[in-house]
């Protein structure tokens, strides 16, 4: 057990109330929550506690101006029934960029993971067992202080909540290429994993959905030219065998830790791969010529969404998900690395020993 932070376990679990063959994307809640308060200049009441809700006031600084940001992960079990975390640092030193852009303070990445630990060693039960299925883990900020004014919050509160969820998309998806609306832009918060980032992108992708499609396929704010991301995922185009994805370098785009991974395994297997500005009108091209193979996103919440069609302006473009041998090869590595069926030779995997008495 952890000796600095405080750890009261609930009297009574309630995952006898979980259908786990069937779990709604982030409706469910595990048993704890870790939470600290940043105050004077640094981390206190570091606490792990029972899910329950939080008491705002009503002048609550993030509640007006928007100093929020939060991180996305997920635990598994490998073959052997351990529970694993998949590169949990990476989320931690990306948590602590969106911290930095949105002048907020940075969370210890010790202390990160040790409270991970200790929640998984708490609500260990709480992993579902199948492969599509994980324990959801949602660390966010936020500022607390009391205060009309726009300026940057001297205290704020850290949490991480757990919830058992079954897969993020349960079918291949449509996009719809935005010409109007924009995801960020250059100097912006396009690169931090702030709220206000998803709060912008409800709108346009509420018309996306009444066009038929699923998500909004971001474009570039200056030419509407250049593809961005999608939705809550980056993308990667398969143009005749070389598999390409955007730059993240000018902060538009988000550093998706899936995307990372996929870049290593493509490499490590030989693939051509390009990090580079790529065109809507390109990938167009590429259709009307018969080389667009695959266009699939990456992310935490889907690992690969698999698209099957893609529409921009009058352009209608269909992919045949089953045909997309990429996007189907880097989801098995990726589910085999973190199962422990196949080797973890990038040293991604975090194993949680998990107590006796617990397990």
């Amino acid at each position: 057990m952890s000796n600095r932070i405080k750890i009261t376990p609930i009297s009574s679990s309630r995952i006898s109330e979980v259908d786990f063959d069937n779990i709604p994307f982030g409706r469910v809640f595990s048993d704890h929550m870790f939470v600290a308060d940043y105050i004077d200049g640094k981390w206190t009441n570091v606490e792990i506690k029972p899910f329950g809700r939080l008491d705002l006031h009503p002048a609550n600084m993030a509640l007006h101006y928007g100093q929020s940001i939060f991180e996305g992960m997920k635990i598994f079990k490998n073959v052997e029934g351990t529970p694993v975390l998949f590169r949990p640092e990476m989320h931690a030193i990306r948590m602590n960029k969106s911290a930095v852009r949105m002048a907020m303070p940075e969370f210890p990445q010790d202390l990160f993971l040790e409270a991970l630990q200790e929640l998984i060693k708490l609500d260990y039960n709480w992993i579902p067992e199948d492969d599509d299925s994980a324990l959801y883990v949602r660390p966010y900020m936020f500022a607390t202080d009391e205060y009309i004014g726009v300026q940057a919050s001297k205290t704020y509160k850290y949490v991480i909540f757990t919830c058992p969820v079954g897969p993020y998309y349960d079918k291949p998806v449509k996009l719809l290429a935005s010409d109007k609306y924009i995801r960020a832009a250059k100097g912006g918060v396009g690169g931090a994993k702030t709220a206000g980032n998803y709060a912008a992108s409800i709108y346009p992708a509420q018309l996306a959905k009444k066009a038929g499609y699923d998500q909004v396929l971001w474009l570039d704010g200056v030419h509407f030219k250049y593809l961005q991301e999608s939705g809550t995922m980056n993308l990667f185009v398969n143009i005749d065998g070389t598999i390409i994805t955007p730059p993240t370098e000018d902060f538009t785009i988000l550093e998706g830790i899936t995307r990372d991974s996929f870049l290593h395994i493509l490499k490590g297997k030989g693939y051509k791969v390009e990090v580079r500005n790529i065109s809507i009108d390109e990938v167009v091209t590429a259709y009307d010529e018969g080389k667009l193979k695959e266009v699939f996103g990456s992310g935490t919440a889907a690992v690969v969404a698999f698209v099957k069609e893609v529409k921009y302006q009058d352009k209608q473009m269909f992919l045949d998900p089953e045909q997309a041998e990429v996007a189907k090869m880097l989801k098995a590595e990726i589910i085999g690395i973190r199962k422990g069926t196949v080797e973890d030779t990038f040293g991604w995997i975090t194993k949680i020993d998990i107590p006796a008495e617990v397990a």
